[in-house]
């Protein structure tokens, strides 16, 4: 199979720039059935990315966007979002929110048909904690077995948002855990990692230990290709599932049709929210004068045509975005401004004292200019496109925007005191806790514009507090506006969002993938978080 591959891809990658012009005229969805026969239908072929560099560890982050398809974890999302048992059989919260216990289900074995146990969580939860990867643990006081069907989390504070703890760590045997677990895992998942080619492909066999409903596909091959060469090997017959980009939404190969997904896989501007002259540790500007400004960041919400940069940048396959969780069930519609208003943005600017006095069609107040430069990770072509069209809009407001295209650590020197075109999106509240708590200012990349209202940052606490994420939802959407402030648009506009990508899938005729989520941010494979349901129809 390795030798029948790698001499497929190095066909598909020797068209690839013939195959990938083939793009341009109206998208033409295939007769149904046509192409669903062409391969085994107990085997699936998917190009659609998210190759970890750090491999398939669940306690350096794997599985946190989306399914990690090797391992289980206690509790999921279904395709409403509302919470459901996986490895759990129940849990509950007692201490006044600080005490989380979990029972857990009796019939589960590891892909090596050893028992998972109430050790094998405390062991992940534990290792999670220590590695301070990409998983906040930090409120973990102790993890407790009472015995091997039962585990006694204890936090330091009160959290709701500690159920996404759940939902998103993936559970690694104590037993078979080590360095080199990353690249051959064991665990309880639907599928077990047979043999990875890295940077080519990924072939994945079902588990026959896994106690949910198995998928109907006794092997996955995943081929990691660039954009080109992933459009080529659908043109060619070659896979049955295709993540493209919108720019290859046209011209659909025969035989399969074009899924789009939404999701809150946002992108939007950050701005920095203090005056400029202080200097982080390591020696970096904090600050703007300019956007420092709420008139300023105001107006650029209100100015901003959102629909015009989902029409025009991505082709259609989009969402307006207003907030970091638009449509998930903590959004606050309220929070949406009426974007797209030149004439309302203007007489904002004019009133705090912004004039073009000079007429040079850039406005002024008390000497300085309102001007400011905008980063982009270069390489990015979307993030690109939406820099750009964005410096346009702006134009006919009186600020003048200068684009940069930056490799990430350049960024990560500037992005204080710079605006910054970021991407997030998440199925788990606490990441508005982290990208607008005062507590996690210059972290990271959480919060690196230094925002911080004490309204906003009380909410949230109360968010967290509360004995439930049902609770918890009143003062989430709180923070983002309360009628009077919040961290929208509509109040203190550190941020000005975009728009929400839609995930865009080439799709085998025939092949079901079932009712799915909105998307999270696009590391990972979360297109494959319901694939028990998938299915070959006639």
């Amino acid at each position: 199979m390795k030798i029948q591959w790698q001499w497929a891809l190095g066909a598909v990658l020797a068209g690839a720039l013939m195959l990938s012009g083939c793009t341009a005229g109206k998208a033409v969805v295939p007769a149904a059935g046509e192409g669903a026969g062409a391969l085994p239908k107990e085997e699936l072929v998917l190009a659609i990315g998210g190759e970890p560099e750090a491999g398939f560890d669940p306690t350096t982050g794997w599985g946190r966007y989306g399914s990690p398809l090797f391992q289980s974890t206690l509790l999921k999302r279904d395709s409403d979002l509302q919470i459901v048992n996986d490895l759990a059989e129940s849990y509950e919260t007692g201490g006044g929110g600080r005490v989380w216990t979990v029972k857990l289900r009796r019939d589960v074995r590891f892909s090596d048909g050893k028992p998972l146990t109430a050790a094998d969580v405390k062991y992940t939860f534990d290792t999670a904690a220590k590695s301070g990867a990409a998983l906040d643990l930090g409120n973990l006081q102790e993890t407790a077995a009472p015995d091997d069907y039962t585990v006694v989390f204890t936090l330091k504070e009160p959290q709701s948002a500690f159920v996404g703890m759940l939902v998103s760590t993936g559970i690694v045997p104590k037993h078979a855990h080590g360095p080199a677990y990353g690249e051959r895992p064991v665990g309880s998942g639907p599928y077990k990692l047979v043999q990875w080619d890295k940077g080519q492909q990924l072939i994945a066999e079902l588990n026959p230990e896994y106690y949910g409903v198995k998928p109907p596909f006794k092997k996955l091959t995943f081929l990691f290709l660039n954009e080109d060469a992933a459009f080529a090997a659908a043109k060619a017959g070659q896979a049955d599932i295709v993540s493209v980009p919108p720019a290859f939404s046209k011209g659909l190969p025969a035989g399969m049709r074009l899924e789009a997904v939404h999701s809150v896989d946002n992108r939007g501007i950050l701005f920095p929210f203090v005056k400029s002259g202080g200097r982080t540790p390591e020696g970096y500007p904090i600050g703007n004068d300019v956007t420092a400004d709420p008139a300023i960041r105001q107006a650029v919400n209100k100015a901003l045509d959102r629909k015009a940069l989902v029409e025009g940048i991505l082709e259609g396959y989009g969402t307006p975005a207003y907030t970091l969780n638009d449509g998930l069930p903590w959004f606050n519609k309220e929070a949406v401004v009426a974007d797209g208003d030149l004439p309302g943005a203007r007489k904002l600017l004019e009133a705090a004292g912004w004039q073009d006095s000079d007429g040079d069609g850039v406005r002024e107040k008390g000497g300085l200019k309102a001007e400011f430069p905008l980063l982009y990770p270069s390489g990015d072509v979307t993030r690109q496109s939406l820099a750009i069209a964005s410096a346009d809009m702006l134009k006919g407001l009186g600020v003048r925007i200068t684009v940069h295209g930056k490799s990430w650590d350049d960024i990560e020197k500037e992005m204080h005191a710079s605006a910054v075109l970021f991407g997030f999106g998440s199925h788990d509240p606490l990441e508005m806790y982290h990208v607008y708590g005062s507590r996690f200012s210059g972290v990271d990349y959480y919060n690196p514009g230094y925002y911080s209202n004490p309204a906003v940052d009380a909410y949230m606490n109360q968010a967290l507090r509360a004995g439930s994420e049902n609770e918890a939802l009143e003062y989430w959407r709180k923070a983002q506006w309360d009628g009077t402030t919040g961290l929208s648009g509509r109040g203190d506009a550190p941020w000005a969002w975009l728009v929400n990508l839609d995930h865009l899938y080439l799709v085998k005729q025939g092949l079901d993938i079932g009712r799915q989520q909105i998307h999270p941010h696009g590391h990972g494979w979360p297109v494959t978080a319901n694939i028990e349901a998938w299915r070959w129809k006639p």
